[in-house]
């Protein structure tokens, strides 16, 4: 199921009779094939609204939608103004595109933009089967995934994000910045044209709501999502076969005609502020005035689609754009010689397609682009390899299509250069860098990018699937308390932050709440049971909070332990005359990362950095892993990644071996560790196969189950102190 803002056609009412008629853009130009040849649903607004029509129109338009696998979601007039042409086109799409200076944030934008939303969602969970993938589309809907998610858990969601996801910097700015990135969250899987947006949105996502992210993935409280990059592609047998159609033939020849033996510099883009129409303009003034000799044997061929024509920032660029044409064309040009043909129009498609074939360099320079689909379209159409393609830095197509000029839209001597250079490359040198992109945008077209993104989702529910399969689920659940019950010796492993309580940096912050103390006490009372608490923190700390209980204590991560009701004591010899080595690294990272700070303990050194700014921490952390490394290999000392901490302890010593000594020390029966960062690893390879090992929240673990919350390992607790 495709789920986007406008369907693939759009209904026009004249002379008392309906009319079905294509869209145009780049979705509907990428995902339409997909849709025709899968055979699925697409949801969208069809372009009208039904207040217009007639009741038997209203059955006449929805019988013909249905007929072609198109659900409509209408809207009404005020919906369409506040929504579309308000938060969409007003707010998201200029400050997504880096103008903050036309943004507009306007509550009754953001209201409508929800209440859409919301009317999607009910279209959507109506016609949607259990079973179906839902691929929702584009900054119209960012809400939609979460709202779906809500009414439907276990749907298939994906969400694809076509414009540019800009630096937390510029999305900050967004007073519905929260909503918004929940709102995709609700997606199994997050996609991207390039790796940057990808970069851009994780970074958000910590920012706003502090999750972390491995390799992309981020793991929610009870699901796992993923965010990666997919640069669409192009029908590209399409553009391919262009040159085979009688159509194209003959308008190649009209317009060559008009042209002569000029050379063509093609532009073509809809008038919009983030398309560098102007600076294109500009840069193409410098290059007449800087390469003359160029003057009467080029025209720029400037194709500007009509766009968003009732907003005055663009009502401004359409004169903008008209007077530099009108003064590029007076200064330089002469009778029988228009340097700019200026065509403010939309174009048919074979048209557009005879203008990418008989161009000699399309120059495609937005100032910022989620992909461009139309750089990939000029180079598909050149079957016999001639053409150049100038391509703005800021597209996210530059990423891929390497082999083209790269520039900077900002710079009009640069872009007059690679016009220049282009104009004068050989034609074998145009061939040669054009099979290149040809063969790429070939194995890489739209079709590819549809397959690859829903495999890519397909995996990450098999991911969630079997997370899902591990976790201790009420049967799974019974079987631990049946055999808890049935056993005579008892060995219990918990960790203590981010098992037991919820992870707080200071140990003033991490004491030990009164019902906790109360579940401790009540597993400890039993005397079949060995119960250990397993902590990084000092043991001062750990006698502090729990002289008072019959428990068995680990600190430090396993350098110390101390039996109940006895003394500390060393698990293996270990020094620490390292320190003064380590330490100064450590401080200048404290003090280069404001929020963060050092404690040290008897036989380790931690830097703890969960109360500092994410992006500069993450930036810091990766240096001092890679300062450290290096010096703690002469002292035989590990370097331990936690949930926000950094350790440097003598090596050979952890958690699991701390868990060794009492393992030895008895025959149980029953055995159970619970634990949730990768330093409990270590103590669940020690545990035998048939021991309850038990991570906390999601993630890949040799634990055999996985609970979600503390909240559930106190539950879990609560019933077998209660048994």
């Amino acid at each position: 199921m495709i789920v986007s803002n406008r369907l693939p056609l759009n209904i026009v009412k004249r002379g008392g009779k309906l009319s079905f008629q294509s869209s145009v853009g780049g979705l509907v130009t990428g995902l339409g094939p997909v849709h025709r040849q899968k055979k699925g649903l697409w949801v969208g607004w069809p372009g009208v609204t039904l207040d217009k029509f007639k009741e038997e129109e209203k059955e006449e338009i929805y019988e013909k939608l249905a007929s072609r696998n198109l659900s409509p979601v209408f809207l009404s007039e005020e919906d369409i103004e506040s929504y579309y042409h308000g938060f969409c086109n007003e707010t998201i799409w200029p400050l997504f595109h880096y103008f903050p200076e036309f943004t507009v944030y306007d509550k009754n934008y953001w209201e409508s933009y929800v209440r859409v939303n919301k009317a999607f969602c009910d279209v959507v969970v109506e016609v949607a089967e259990a079973e179906d993938t839902i691929w929702v589309h584009d900054y119209h809907l960012m809400l939609l995934p979460k709202l779906i998610r809500k009414k439907m858990p276990d749907a298939t969601i994906g969400f694809f994000h076509h414009i540019p996801f800009p630096a937390y910097e510029i999305f900050h700015l967004l007073p519905w910045r929260k909503e918004i990135v929940e709102g995709l969250l609700g997606a199994d899987l997050v996609g991207f044209h390039t790796y940057d947006y990808v970069r851009y949105f994780l970074g958000s996502v910590r920012r706003i709501l502090g999750y972390d992210h491995t390799l992309g993935e981020i793991t929610l409280d009870k699901r796992l999502v993923r965010a990666d990059t997919f640069p669409m592609g192009i029908d590209y047998e399409r553009f391919a076969q262009v040159e085979r159609d009688p159509k194209v033939q003959k308008e190649i020849e009209t317009i060559r005609k008009r042209m002569g033996e000029r050379k063509i510099i093609l532009s073509i883009d809809r008038l919009d502020y983030t398309k560098g129409i102007p600076q294109r303009l500009e840069a193409f003034d410098t290059f007449l005035t800087n390469y003359p000799e160029f003057r009467q044997k080029v025209t720029l061929v400037m194709v500007a689609v009509p766009s968003r024509t009732e907003i005055e920032s663009y009502v401004l660029l359409k004169s903008q754009v008209d007077e530099l044409i009108g003064r590029i064309n007076g200064t330089h040009g002469i009778i029988g010689w228009v340097p700019v043909w200026y065509l403010y129009r939309s174009i048919p498609f074979h048209t557009l397609v005879s203008l990418y074939r008989i161009a000699d360099v399309a120059l495609v320079t937005p100032l910022r682009d989620g992909m461009n689909l139309i750089s990939k379209e000029f180079i598909a159409t050149k079957t016999d390899g001639k053409g150049v393609l100038i391509l703005s830095e800021m597209a996210g197509a530059a990423k891929e299509l390497v082999e083209a000029f790269i520039v900077n839209p900002n710079n009009k001597e640069e872009i007059a250069e690679a016009l220049k250079e282009a104009l004068r490359m050989p034609e074998v040198e145009q061939i040669r860098r054009n099979r290149i992109l040809q063969r790429r945008l070939q194995r890489y077209d739209v079709e590819k990018w549809v397959e690859e993104f829903i495999k890519e989702l397909e995996n990450i529910k098999d991911d969630q699937k079997e997370f899902k399969v591990k976790i201790l689920s009420n049967n799974m659940q019974k079987k631990l308390i049946d055999d808890y019950l049935k056993s005579n010796k008892r060995l219990i492993l918990l960790d203590y932050d981010g098992t037991l309580i919820s992870f707080a940096p200071r140990p003033e912050e991490a004491r030990p709440d009164n019902e906790l103390l109360e579940i401790l006490r009540a597993l400890t009372q039993e005397s079949k049971n060995e119960a250990i608490i397993i902590s990084g923190r000092q043991r001062e700390t750990l006698d502090l909070w729990f002289s008072s209980l019959n428990l068995g204590l680990i600190a430090e991560h396993g350098v110390w332990i101390k039996e109940k009701r006895s003394k500390w004591g060393i698990i293996r010899p270990v020094g620490n005359d390292w320190k003064g080595e380590i330490r100064p690294f450590l401080e200048l990272y404290a003090d280069k990362t404001p929020g963060s700070f050092i404690e040290e303990k008897e036989y380790s050194l931690v830097w703890h950095y969960r109360n500092a700014d994410p992006e500069l921490s993450a930036r810091n952390l990766v240096e001092l892993k890679d300062s450290l490394l290096h010096v703690a290999a002469n002292f035989n000392l590990n370097v331990l990644e936690g949930s926000k901490v950094i350790e440097i302890k003598n090596a050979g010593i952890d958690k699991g071996l701390a868990s060794s000594h009492w393992l030895s020390k008895g025959d149980w029966d029953f055995i159970m560790a619970i634990g949730d960062d990768w330093t409990d690893e270590d103590t669940f390879a020690a545990l035998p196969e048939t021991a309850y090992t038990i991570k906390v929240g999601l993630g890949r673990s040799r634990a055999r189950f996985n609970l979600y919350s503390t909240g559930e390992v106190r539950s879990l607790l609560r019933e077998l102190v209660r048994k």
